[in-house]
């Protein structure tokens, strides 16, 4: 049987806030003097800032996220690509690695959990946990921010057709909150925690940050974000969005020139279902217009949005348009 944090996590994960209020109050009020004690160090879990991208060993562009090999993929997290000066990194502290298939259902990292730690310092990586670790994930360091890079590999080769990986990245404690709600009272020191309703091997995705990539030579989804000046219609840099995938996981992308010349914030190698991607006012973008750009028959994002918001993008098992355009038109004015 879970205690503790366990079965509190266990609790606040079944049942959604607004279903407490409203149908499950006598439940409740017998789990807040537990759930109260029980969350008392630790914080609520939430999401962390900044954002995770894969790359190379020394942190330069990769085109499209698709790599020639699995031990090429290395993991970078702080600003991001394209991020403007002074953007959010991660949060700083110890954080947890694990790289499934798309729908996280098959966990494909091979070392345990404790192996696959990483530290933040300053908003970024700055070094690997390796105690206990006798064959630690080799590093590199990155050619913008002089952060760690840590390959991914050991990971399967993934299930997907299409040569389609997922890389989640959560802090420690909420690692093990969720291990915990799955019945593993240590989930560092095993390689699976499992999976349950919302539960990914102990990555619960509205905690984490995820980023997909391809590897072998195959085509690539994708979703390309392009902010105007609203009264020039010059392209513009250094504008953020948040991308949230199928499963509820978030990522910042920020936009910037692309090796095709293009300006967009780029979201690479998606996997058919639907996709968030939210646009809010900013420094140097006060959103006039936001939408999204269908060509041929039928509608794969929802309404237009004027102003900041969120449109949802669709796409499809072999979906035959590889790209998504959504376009920002943004007033610059001071």
């Amino acid at each position: 049987m879970l205690r503790g944090t366990a079965v509190c996590w266990a609790v606040l994960t079944y049942y959604k806030v607004e279903d407490i209020v409203s149908r499950h109050m006598n439940r409740f009020s017998l789990i807040v003097p537990l759930c109260a004690a029980a969350f008392a160090a630790p914080a609520m879990a939430q999401a962390p800032s900044g954002a995770i991208f894969t790359t190379v060993a020394d942190g330069s562009e990769v085109n499209a996220n698709i790599y020639a090999s699995k031990d090429l993929v290395y993991l970078d997290g702080g600003p991001g690509p394209g991020a403007p000066q002074g953007a959010a990194g991660l949060d700083d502290g110890t954080y947890v690695f694990q790289v499934t298939e798309p729908s996280g259902k098959t966990l494909l990292s091979t070392d345990v959990a404790m192996c696959r730690r990483f530290t933040v310092l300053n908003g970024i990586i700055n070094g690997l946990v390796t105690a206990g670790c006798t064959s630690p994930h080799l590093t590199g360091v990155d050619i913008d921010h002089n952060a760690v890079t840590v390959q991914l590999m050991p990971y399967n080769d993934t299930p997907n057709p299409g040569g389609e990986y997922k890389a989640w990245v959560v802090q420690v404690d909420d690692f093990l909150q969720g291990c915990a709600a799955l019945g593993v009272a240590n989930g560092l020191a095993v390689v699976d925690c499992g999976r349950g309703n919302g539960n990914f091997h102990g990555f619960v995705p509205r905690h984490t940050k995820t980023d997909n990539y391809k590897v072998g030579p195959t085509n690539n989804l994708e979703i390309d974000t392009e902010f105007l000046d609203d009264a020039t219609g010059q392209a513009l840099d250094g504008r953020g969005l948040t991308w949230t995938d199928t499963l509820g996981s978030t990522n910042n992308k920020y936009s910037y020139q692309l090796p095709s010349g293009h300006h967009y914030g780029h979201v690479e190698a998606v996997e058919a279902g639907t996709h968030g991607i939210t646009v809010s006012d900013q420094t140097g973008c006060k959103v006039v217009k936001f939408f999204c750009y269908n060509p041929g028959p039928g509608s794969f994002c929802s309404k237009d949005v004027n102003g900041a918001g969120t449109i949802d993008v669709t796409i499809k098992q072999n979906d035959p348009v590889w790209t998504k355009h959504l376009t920002v038109y943004c007033n610059t004015a001071p």
